[in-house]
C-alpha cells in the first residue's frame, strides 16, 4: 500500500472516531447514562448498528489495511448519523464510490438550469448525464424528431433511444458513425463509473435490444474524433449543425447546444418552436 493511500486511511480511521465520539447513545435509540470510559458510542455499537462485525469496524478506524465497499460504507453513514457533507467527505477518504449520492446528482439539475437551457431556444440544447440520461432539455431539442414529452421519463436516455426507438434510428443523417462516436465515447466515461450498477445495466439492456449496439460494443473503440458537424434530418428540413459541448457538475455530465453551421439552418431552427403546442418554454421530467 502507498503511503498516500495510508495517509487516508489514517484519515479516515480518525474522522469515523471522532464522529463516533460525537454522537450521544440516546440519538441512535440506545440507553444512556452510566459511566463510560469513552465520550459518545463504542465501537461495537457503531458496528451493531451498521451491521458490520465489531473486529472489521475496528480495523477500519485503526486504518488497517482491509477492503470496503459502498454498502457497508453506506450503512456507517447512517449509524453515525453524517450529514450529506460529512459523508461525502468519508467515502473520498476510503476511494470508494458513493453510489447513492451519484443517482441523487444525475436525478435533477440545479435550480434555474431549465430556464438556462430555455434562453437558448430556438438552438437545440440537451444537458446529458455521463450515462446520457436525458436530464433537460429545451423546446428546440424537444421537437428535434418526435415530441420528446411523449415518451416515457424512464426511457429518455439518448443512447437508448438512438438504437431503439423508431423515431430516433435517423437522428443524425450519418447515423452509422454518429453511433460509433456515442458508444465510444459512452465506453470512455463507462471505465471511469466501474463500480456505477446503472451503467453496467444500461449496456445489458442495449445489448439485448440491439444488435447494432452489440456489434459497436463488441469492437471496444473509445472516444473517436468528432467529425466537428452534425446533419439532423427532422420535419423542418435538414439542420447542418455545429455541437458546443458544456461541462455540468451533475452527473458527471453535459450540455450539448446546436448552434447553426450554415444560414439556411439558422432560418430553419425557430421553426422547431412552432412546433410546441404554445409558446412557452417545456420544463422537461
Amino acid at each position: 500500500m502507498t503511503s498516500t493511500a495510508h495517509e487516508r486511511r489514517v484519515e479516515l480511521g480518525s474522522f469515523l472516531r471522532a464522529r463516533r465520539e460525537r454522537l450521544a447513545p440516546e440519538a441512535v435509540g440506545l440507553p444512556g447514562g452510566g459511566r463510560r470510559r469513552t465520550p459518545g458510542l463504542r465501537r461495537e455499537e457503531v458496528a451493531q448498528i451498521a451491521g458490520v462485525g465489531v473486529t472489521w469496524y475496528t480495523w477500519l478506524e485503526q486504518a488497517r489495511d482491509i477492503n470496503v465497499s459502498g454498502p457497508v460504507l453506506d450503512a456507517i453513514a447512517r449509524a453515525l448519523r453524517l450529514d450529506q457533507r460529512e459523508r461525502a467527505h468519508m467515502f473520498t477518504l476510503s476511494a470508494t464510490v458513493d453510489l447513492e449520492a451519484e443517482s441523487r446528482r444525475c436525478a435533477a439539475l440545479a435550480p434555474g438550469y431549465q430556464r438556462l437551457l430555455d434562453q437558448l431556444d430556438p438552438y437545440p440544447a440537451v444537458a446529458l448525464s455521463w450515462r446520457y440520461d436525458i436530464l433537460a432539455y429545451n423546446t428546440a431539442y424537444r421537437f428535434l424528431r418526435c415530441d420528446l414529452e411523449l415518451i416515457p421519463p424512464e426511457e429518455r436516455n439518448f443512447l437508448w433511444l438512438f438504437f431503439t426507438h423508431p423515431a430516433y434510428v435517423d437522428f443524425v443523417e450519418d447515423r452509422d458513425n454518429g453511433a460509433r462516436h456515442a458508444v465510444a465515447k459512452f465506453r470512455t466515461h463507462l471505465a471511469t463509473h466501474l463500480d456505477d450498477p446503472l451503467g453496467q445495466e444500461l449496456v445489458g439492456r442495449l445489448l439485448a435490444a440491439s444488435p447494432f449496439f452489440a456489434e459497436i460494443w463488441s469492437q471496444h473503440d473509445v472516444a473517436p474524433d468528432d467529425p466537428g458537424y452534425k446533419v439532423f434530418p427532422t420535419a423542418v428540413g435538414r439542420l447542418r449543425v455545429l455541437p458546443q459541448r458544456l461541462l455540468h457538475s451533475e452527473g458527471d455530465g453535459w450540455t450539448m447546444v446546436y448552434t447553426p453551421a450554415d444560414d439556411r439552418t439558422a432560418a430553419l431552427m425557430p421553426r422547431l418552436l412552432e412546433r410546441a403546442p404554445d409558446s412557452r418554454s417545456v420544463a422537461s421530467a
